[in-house]
């Protein structure tokens, strides 16, 4: 490997809410017991350096001293322009189509504004990323869930008689997508996405799909942007990316988005723009020209087979020795989406309780109850293989195999 992912890296002190939050927020995992170190597995960032050429680029230009009003450099558009047709096969991509944001969600919201009316519905999958939940909550407007399910095999798919029946039943005009799919990991097929945008397209919905995680691919499986399906999707969807999940850089604020309909883009961009909140930080405009420097797309493909590398230890570790325990392979993102259901129902014990026991010994893993998972942790496993290793150990030793309700 020309990068390291081996290397535990130590972020105490360094502004990680990952592992300075812990014990100190109702909303962070509690703290370790004496004796166990904390292993952050909650937060979606990473525990690995991002690729140098993040840092290279950021102090070049500190390098300058001057920081007044800028827009966004030819390199930042051509930048976004080259990653896309290299990573996701984009074609025709132009400046006119590449919009700043300062983060997935805040385009949600600016895309919701622009075409919804408070108290109206929205239509997402369950279960479902709590940001989506509290910041469309927070709108005014009325979340309806239809619920994904899984196959014989324990792959998430979508009910598209269900998403037409709640779409219709609630004149709903307006759904967020998430691809690949987070919690629930999925990387959509590219007739899962036809047939889904073809539900959307029969009642008349604008679609923001949320590909954020479109980078971070497990075991060889590809990415589909919704926008390529059809020449009405392409019409239809805000598309939402950002270097912040794929390199760690999610503290540096940047987002964008790629919208090819003019009608589309000048009503997200109003919203965006009316209120200033959504201007581009320079320094955030460099990481991401660094990010996306051809030594960008090296490091990315080792990130893939690290985290590919956990996946699997951990999916075959749950199998083997946490019976009760069921998960859903990932096909991408970093994270794990544990259903317990049978093995508390077994134990007498609570999804909290579980929680807890793994909390007390260091495994700072997350509810998944706020991700709609009525049962579920979310474990996150962008950590060293020795971390991840080490992570598992004390759940079999202090949690599944010797928990005491």
């Amino acid at each position: 490997m020309n990068y390291d992912f081996t290397s535990v890296l130590d972020r105490h002190g360094k502004d990680a809410m990952a592992v300075d939050s812990l014990g100190k927020e109702d909303w962070a995992p509690g703290a370790p017991d004496e004796g166990f170190d904390a292993i952050p597995m909650w937060v979606a960032d990473m525990n690995f350096p991002t690729v140098p050429t993040v840092q290279e680029a950021i102090l070049e230009r500190v390098g300058h001293p001057a920081f007044g009003y800028f827009t966004p450099s030819e390199e930042y558009y051509q930048s976004i322009i080259q990653w896309q047709e290299a990573r996701n096969q984009v074609q025709g991509l132009t400046e006119e189509c590449i919009g700043y944001e300062n983060g997935v969600l805040g385009c949600v919201v600016s895309a919701l504004s622009a075409f919804t009316a408070p108290g109206d519905k929205v239509l997402l999958h369950s279960p479902t990323y709590t940001g989506f939940t509290s910041s469309i909550g927070e709108m005014g407007l009325r979340i309806v869930h239809s619920p994904l399910k899984q196959d014989q095999n324990h792959v998430w798919r979508m009910d598209y008689e269900d998403m037409d029946k709640k779409l219709k039943a609630g004149s709903i005009h307006a759904a967020v997508f998430c691809s690949p799919h987070n919690p629930c990991g999925r990387v959509w097929e590219r007739w899962e996405i036809e047939k889904a945008m073809e539900v959307y397209r029969e009642n008349n919905c604008v679609v923001i799909s949320d590909e954020i995680w479109s980078d971070i691919l497990l075991n060889g499986h590809k990415h589909i942007p919704t926008q390529s399906v059809s020449e009405d999707a392409r019409n239809r969807t805000v598309a939402v990316y950002a270097p912040s999940k794929t390199f760690n850089l999610a503290g540096l604020i940047g987002g964008y988005h790629i919208i090819y309909n003019g009608y589309l883009r000048d009503r997200v961009r109003a919203n965006g723009g009316k209120s200033h909140y959504n201007s581009m930080n320079l320094l955030s405009m460099y990481g991401l020209i660094g990010a996306y420097r051809p030594e960008g797309h090296v490091w990315v493909d080792e990130l893939c087979q690290v985290l590919s590398g956990n996946i699997n230890f951990a999916c075959n570790f749950i199998e083997e020795h946490f019976p009760g325990v069921q998960v859903s392979k990932p096909e991408g993102t970093y994270m794990l989406f544990l259903d317990c259901s049978q093995w508390c129902k077994i134990h007498g014990a609570s999804i909290g309780d579980v929680l807890k026991a793994g909390w007390k010994v260091g495994v700072a893993w997350q509810d998944g109850r706020m991700f709609h998972g009525p049962c579920a942790i979310r474990m996150n496993l962008a950590l060293p293989f020795t971390r991840v290793q080490e992570a598992f150990r004390r759940l079999e030793k202090y949690v599944f195999s010797s928990f005491r309700a």
